[in-house]
């Protein structure tokens, strides 16, 4: 079975703006959710495909970045190192949500992995 992108993430250093446009071009609606510390996460999900979320944070580019569900995100992750990726960040787990680790390919291009939490 080949693994689906499960989760589309908008980097922007003007939320508000990246919301206006969304909502005006697709109808897609935003809940904003406080992760601490000041951040919000605002995510959003359409009548059908996967859903995302976007956010702003000083020295991340702006950018779509699309994240690819796995069983393991760890082992997944190895594999794409030995496959010739380069690790960004992490694993790293969301609190009562998964893991996912941020690579560029071999090519450069980034790309996520991630790993829900057992229901």
């Amino acid at each position: 079975m080949s693994n689906p992108f499960v989760h589309l993430e908008l980097s922007t250093p003007d939320t508000a703006k990246a919301k206006a446009f969304y909502s005006d071009l697709f109808g897609w609606t935003f809940k904003d959710e406080d992760m601490g510390g000041g951040f919000i996460y605002s995510t959003f999900k359409p009548s059908s495909g996967p859903g995302g979320g976007l956010f702003s944070m000083a020295g991340v580019p702006t950018q779509w970045l699309a994240y690819v569900g796995v069983e393991d995100v760890k082992a997944s992750t190895e594999k794409a190192v030995a496959l010739g990726a380069k690790i960004i960040r992490g694993p790293q787990e969301i609190p009562n949500i998964g893991s996912f680790t941020i690579l560029l390919d071999p090519t450069g291009a980034p790309i996520a992995i991630f790993q829900p939490n057992s229901a």
